[in-house]
């Protein structure tokens, strides 16, 4: 079989990363989110991997964000079965394989186009109504090919940093006001995170920026009516970091205590629109 070449760079080759850390963990002894589908499209891809610096910790860390995502996905596919699920800039993650939603359910990945290509050539293809939209999540056309008529769940994970502030609020200004009601779910960093941005291997050999930090979850509320903050996580209180190796349960448990870092990251979760259970 011959191995995918890429070309990706920037804030699009660290993709590469965390479906390495997801390949990572499927490989381990106990796996947490288990993505076997992440490792086959690893080896189908010729990339020299030791460019993500990841690591078991980092790779258990990977894991534990996407299980978190898609938790909070399948809770609201559970509660509107006929959901629309807003997979933005999608890269190459599994979300769709994982949770495999049932057909009542319109589920769009949406990212550049080249990133589309590569998804349809390396990953298994979904079934039901299932729709790929090539674009950038700053486009302002984009939304014309997603259904407005739905409970809809928009999730984002591993870009609000790369976006600017203004284009971050103008994305959820725009999935607030065109969708009737549903739920936002996104990680972020804080501005520590951003200022030490050259420390995360992914970031600093793939020449990516990142830009935008997320100190106070509610600010986000102020930018459009019925934004409600339900969940705001920090990644050191992650639920099941009892999972990592002892060297990234030490860790968190140092972070945890200092000032800064304990508000590195975070991942987080808004309701929008009508009141929804």
């Amino acid at each position: 079989m011959d191995r995918e070449k890429t070309s990706l760079t920037g804030a699009q080759e660290t993709l590469l990363a965390t479906l390495y850390g997801r390949a990572l963990d499927s490989r381990s002894a106990r796996p947490i989110l288990g993505d076997d589908a992440a490792a086959a499209a690893v080896r189908r891809i010729d990339y020299d991997f030791r460019r993500t610096g990841m690591t078991a910790t980092t790779a258990a860390g990977v894991a534990l964000r996407a299980r978190q995502l898609d938790n909070w996905t399948r809770a609201f596919l559970a509660a509107h079965p006929e959901a629309t699920v807003l997979h933005l800039a999608c890269g190459l993650d599994t979300r769709v394989q994982r949770l495999e939603p049932p057909p009542s359910v319109c589920w769009v990945d949406l990212d550049h186009p080249e990133v589309i290509g590569l998804r349809e050539r390396l990953l298994p293809a979904p079934s039901g109504d299932y729709r790929a939209v090539g674009a950038s999540v700053t486009d302002d056309t984009w939304p014309d090919a997603v259904p407005a008529d739905r409970p809809t769940v928009a999730v984002f994970e591993g870009l609000t940093m790369y976006l600017r502030k203004e284009d971050g609020r103008r994305l959820i200004q725009r999935i607030a006001g065109r969708f009737p009601e549903g739920e936002l779910l996104f990680d972020c960093y804080g501005s520590l995170g951003i200022r030490l941005q050259k420390l995360v291997p992914a970031v600093r050999t793939s020449g990516a920026r990142l830009h935008w930090a997320i100190d106070d979850p509610h600010e986000i509320e102020t930018w459009h009516e019925g934004l409600e903050c339900l969940d705001a996580i920090r990644s050191v209180d992650m639920p099941g970091l009892n999972r990592m190796p002892l060297t990234g349960r030490v860790q968190m448990r140092v972070l945890a205590r200092l000032p800064g870092f304990r508000d590195v990251g975070r991942i987080l979760r808004y309701r929008f629109g009508r009141r929804l259970p």
